[in-house]
């Protein structure tokens, strides 16, 4: 498995790592670089960025960062690493932009975490195999990604219905639907080749509008 980590997976994750210890240990540094919402506003755009390679502690770093690990070799095999990279960048601006028009409302709103980027970058991978088998804890048996990428994606929406726990799960969503759009501009024979894929992934992107449409997120 190590053999297959690439330099650019390595420098996101070097990068995450080292902005992160920084913040852990320099409480101003962590303020001035966090998401919220009322600082980006009076013109802090950067914090849209760089909240996202700040971590609250060391399991959050973590598992983002594991995630990142294993679904990374599975872009970069499909693309290459400046379009892994494009896409992780991306999906870090889109979950940063949906977390902004969820909470625009919230002017003390604030967040950090790579989860956003992670997000996109699994989307990503589970539209270019949406048939491999994922298997976690609370799941006792493997299920295809693209069923696991659609139920994420649907308990995302409800949890930021009922703000459930302190997760973003707006900007997870936002990351999602990033790089979901970023990886049919990079690989649009996809449209070709698996368009009942591409659609059933783009189902909860639909319920995620049409639920704001209607004013029923709020």
């Amino acid at each position: 498995m190590f053999d297959q980590i690439h330099y650019a997976t390595l420098g996101i994750i070097a990068l995450n790592v080292l902005v992160s210890l920084k913040g852990f240990n320099d409480n101003t540094f962590f303020e001035r670089y966090k998401f919220q919402v009322k600082a980006i506003e009076i013109g802090q755009k950067d914090r849209m960025f760089t909240s996202g390679f700040l971590h609250v502690d060391l399991s959050h770093l973590f598992f983002n960062m594991f995630t990142l690990f294993f679904f990374a070799p599975v872009v970069i095999q499909w693309l290459n690493p400046i379009q892994f990279v494009l896409i992780y960048v991306v999906s870090l601006a889109a979950g940063s932009l949906l977390a902004m028009v969820f909470h625009k409302n919230e002017p003390y709103y604030s967040a950090v975490g790579a989860s956003g980027a992670v997000t996109g970058i699994l989307y990503a991978a589970i539209l270019l195999e949406p048939q491999m088998r994922l298997g976690f804890m609370f799941i006792p048996i493997p299920v295809p990604a693209y069923v696991f990428g659609i139920g994420y994606l649907l308990y995302s929406i409800y949890g930021m219905k009922s703000r459930i726990g302190n997760i973003g799960h707006s900007a997870h969503f936002g990351g999602a639907i990033g790089g979901y759009v970023s990886t049919l501009i990079f690989f649009p024979s996809l449209l070709e080749t698996d368009l009942l894929m591409v659609g059933l992934l783009a189902i909860p992107i639909i319920v995620l509008f049409v639920l704001q449409k209607a004013g029923k997120l709020n």
